[in-house]
């Protein structure tokens, strides 16, 4: 293996082998740790240290990298207390996750460091968050994002390598190329004769480079970071590379031929970067033999503290406190927000306020004034800039904002989502819409596993509001009409809102922009332009959390939301022999308890009704949950009215038998009978 120093001192050639050993040291205990059961699964990079220590060496402290599980090298190169690191592998309080998250499944943002997530695909759309945030503020910087052969067969990679090129973020994309995806090798995973030779055909240039020579990978890294800052666009780099341990441990190497284990040993990153030095003089015998010796007692010593590490003790309290990042003071406010409550009488209220303001223009004036507020908000969405979305929400905004904060994005939900949750590492905030709710499903990974759970995982919040236009009433079919609120209900650390009157659509929209926390946010399609109200000029929030008695009534009360609440007023209006109580939930996570203990309260008799359909809908769990805590309240079964368990159809007559309302008089007259 050929080394070539460049014009590195002896003293920096000196300090690289201390980086490059470390991890391997490192690993080696955890070998031990492992067989003597003192520590659980492992995943080992032995034998692929280079690559993760020379990128880390090559860009500055404070610049984003996305690791995997094989990168430890990124983590002992940027001085992590190795205690704590260790801490983390045995789910210790006192690690970066508290004992949530495994292995390197966790970030830190003292560090610069992002924890992936098992999908391996979604950490690659993350560093273009963080570049377009470094390229917004004119930093010169990169990101940089690991993946291995098997990960580039995700649509996550092509997603994330397109947006890259198609804005052009200053992306470093790393390609581990270590012959196998667990036991499946290349020639399973793709046919081009290198991975490398993808990238001309996103229109950007890539190199494929011994991964195992850390002086090639640093000063390649090194130039291809340059590149970058300078021309303001990504690169591919391909490491070839190998593991020489299983997938993780217990997997073993069986399907590996020993003959590549016996080519690839002749080819050890450490092994031979120590003999270079003693080649060379650059070190001798001693000085290997005595760093090593530092590094093991600084390990050893380093386990003994996180060995003697308190037990956890479980407080399910501090769990349910730590779901979502705290609602912080905004700086540099340029107006104050009020939180306005819409059950109180607007007269009430020291506001100018306007009658006949629709739905769909609330939402937009929220949006509006919020982007007013924070310069550091970005929009990001398909057709939203010049062409204003598909419903004409965000119509003008590029004209009074720019291309930079209103930004059209290519057909790919799934790196957009990664994106907003890149660009809150950066403290940016985002709202991303989709174009229609049912399209959410393509993003669904990033949303699930990375939006909702990073701050239980490793305290870093995701400051982003998903827009969902959703809902039936227009004869738009199977795929552009779903009620799927439900699916994100059921998702920990999300929040999830659905405004049914323009007062607080635009209210709730700005307390969701206005939230660290991530936020669906609901937007029913058929109330855009039949449904208005009155709604004030100023920039105000509804609070999130908070439902809204909406009728007082005495014979029974209908629990609802969205289109449900028009609903049951349309038919309250008709049916005045009959005293409905209506409350609108408007957010569905997290519920508001107080509010249907109340609703039950007043009646002792509930329908709970919304356009979803019955089975694994929302009225299930408001029931389950009024069944255990109000059962001495009510004088009748708690009734379901919901849409029928199909998909949506397309003709009109048909999808006016989906609809629950069709059926929201039998409901009725059912429970009013019992």
């Amino acid at each position: 293996m050929y080394f070539d120093r460049k014009n590195l001192s002896t003293d920096e050639l000196l300090f690289i082998y201390k980086k490059l050993l470390l991890p391997r040291l490192i690993e080696e205990k955890m070998l031990l740790l492992l067989r003597q059961g003192r520590v659980s699964k492992w995943f080992s990079g032995i034998g692929q240290e280079a690559i993760a220590v020379g990128c880390t060496l090559a860009l500055q402290g404070d610049e984003w990298i996305m690791p995997l599980h094989r990168n430890l090298g990124v983590f002992s190169s940027r001085n992590m207390p190795l205690h704590k690191l260790f801490m983390q592998w045995q789910g210790n309080k006192d690690s970066y996750s508290k004992g949530r998250e495994r292995s390197f499944h966790f970030g830190t943002k003292e560090h610069y460091i992002c924890g992936m997530i098992s999908h391996l695909g979604p950490q690659l759309a993350i560093a273009d968050g963080v570049a377009l945030a470094y390229k917004l503020k004119k930093e010169n910087k990169v990101s940089l994002a690991f993946t291995g052969d098997g990960g580039t067969s995700e649509g996550d990679f092509h997603e994330a390598l397109n947006v890259a090129a198609v804005w052009g973020l200053p992306v470093i994309f790393v390609i581990e190329n270590n012959g196998y995806g667990l036991s499946t090798p290349v020639n399973e995973q793709y046919r081009c004769e290198s991975l490398v030779e993808r990238a001309k055909g996103y229109g950007m240039e890539g190199v494929r480079i011994d991964g195992n020579n850390i002086l090639s990978v640093l000063d390649t890294i090194k130039g291809v970071r340059d590149y970058c800052i300078r021309e303001q666009k990504p690169y591919l780099v391909e490491c070839m590379t190998f593991r020489m341990r299983g997938h993780e441990e217990a997997s073993g190497t069986k399907y590996v031929p020993a003959a590549l284990f016996e080519e690839w040993g002749q080819r050890d990153p450490v092994a031979n970067f120590e003999n270079y030095l003693l080649q060379f003089d650059i070190a001798n015998e001693q000085f290997i033999q005595q760093t090593r010796d530092e590094i093991k007692q600084l390990i050893d010593d380093e386990w003994k503290i996180a060995f003697a590490a308190d037990e956890i003790k479980p407080d399910p309290a501090e769990e349910l406190g730590d779901l979502y990042a705290p609602k912080l003071a905004i700086e540099n406010k340029k107006f104050e927000s009020k939180i306005f409550d819409s059950s109180v009488a607007i007269s009430k209220v020291n506001t100018v306020t306007r009658e006949g303001i629709r739905y769909i223009d609330a939402i937009k004036e929220g949006l509006h004034q919020s982007m007013q507020q924070h310069d550091n908000l970005v929009l990001m969405g398909q057709d939203i800039a010049e062409y204003g979305g598909a419903f004409k929400i965000t119509e003008g905004f590029v004209n009074d904002f720019g291309k930079e904060r209103v930004r059209n994005t290519p057909l790919c939900e799934s790196a957009i989502v990664g994106s907003a949750l890149g660009l809150s590492l950066e403290g940016f905030k985002s709202m991303m819409e989709m174009q229609f709710a049912d399209f959410v499903t393509v993003g669904f990974n990033q949303i699930i596993n990375n939006l909702a759970k990073i701050h239980y995982r490793w305290g870093q919040n995701a400051d982003v509001v998903i827009r969902m236009p959703s809902g039936a009433g227009v004869g738009a079919g199977p795929f552009h009409s779903q009620s799927n609120e439900a699916w994100f209900v059921h998702t920990p650390g999300l929040k999830v809102v659905y405004p049914s009157t323009p007062f607080d659509a635009k209210g709730l929209i700005i307390a969701a922009i206005n939230d660290p926390n991530p936020v669906i946010f609901f937007e029913h399609k058929a109330l855009y332009r039949s449904v208005s109200g009155h709604v004030p000029e100023d920039y105000y929030e509804v609070e999130i959390g908070k439902a809204k008695h909406v009728q007082e009534g005495t014979d029974i009360s209908i629990i609802t939301y969205g289109s449900g609440v028009h609903w049951a007023l349309e038919y309250a209006q008709l049916h005045n022999e009959i005293s409905i109580d209506i409350l609108d939930l408007r957010t569905l996570l997290p519920l508001d308890y107080d509010a249907i203990k109340a609703a039950v309260a007043r009646t002792g008799k509930v329908l709970l009704l919304h356009e979803d359909t019955l089975i694994g809908g929302i009225g299930g769990e408001v029931s389950a949950w009024i069944s255990e805590h109000c059962f001495q309240l009510l004088d009748a079964p708690i009734m379901r009215c919901a849409s029928l368990d199909t998909p949506i159809p397309f003709n009109m007559e048909l999808e006016k038998i989906f609809l629950a309302k069709t059926r929201l008089h039998d409901y009725v007259q059912r429970l009013i009978q019992y």
